[in-house]
């Protein structure tokens, strides 16, 4: 007697199951490890751009300075005041405006712009610890973003850069390091550039450079 033939087909193995369709259908779910690694990749490179661009910058500024040397004649050495902290209390009127040197308050400025007159003997501070001082008035855009992305690109509590605003000087900056000053009737980057290389970092405080 012959077999009788069943009437279920036999599912073909290459014939996809409901299973494998909803798979498909179903969005992969980047695991834990996939995520902390493409956010480790990120920060790496957001990273590499930073120092990258940071390189670029202080490049071109070096240059700058380079080429700025000779403005550095014009430097003026106002009297050393002296050094020291001011008693609680206590005040002083500077010989020279704005002062380069002298007895100042115990705190400082850390770097950075600032749209607010500052303290003067805040700033001398400042100018001890090594940094450089920019009074500015009303400097132009391409001006303001010149010295903005200087004051980014050195930004160290020994060696840094304070924007200060100075009431009077309209387009007139005032750059300052302890025992010097430069003025600058209108912008010049190349001599600006030379000031602060020259004597950034050198405050008698804590010389780093």
């Amino acid at each position: 007697m012959a077999k009788s033939r069943s009437r279920r087909k036999r599912r073909s193995k290459t014939q996809p199951t409901r299973q494998d369709a909803a798979a498909r259908r179903a969005p992969l779910l980047p695991r834990p490890q996939v995520l902390a690694a493409l956010a480790v990749a990120v920060l790496v490179a957001a990273g590499a751009w930073w120092w990258y661009a940071g390189r670029q910058a202080e490049a071109v500024f070096l240059a700058q300075a380079q080429r700025g040397k000779a403005a550095l004649s014009a430097v003026v050495r106002p009297p050393n005041e002296g050094r020291g902290h001011l008693a609680p209390g206590q005040s002083i009127d500077y010989q020279s405006d704005p002062p380069t040197s002298g007895v100042h308050d115990p705190d400082w400025i850390e770097p950075g712009v600032y749209e607010s007159v500052q303290r003067r003997t805040r700033l001398v501070h400042s100018l001890e610890h090594g940094m450089i001082v920019i009074h500015y008035g009303s400097p132009d855009a391409a001006t303001w973003s010149t010295l903005t992305g200087w004051a980014e690109l050195f930004g160290s509590p020994w060696s840094g850069i304070v924007l200060a605003p100075k009431p009077g000087l309209g387009e007139e900056l005032v750059l300052t390091a302890w025992n010097r000053v430069l003025r600058l009737e209108r912008f010049d980057a190349d001599a600006a550039a030379a000031f602060i290389d020259a004597h950034r970092g050198r405050g008698p405080e804590h010389p780093v450079r």
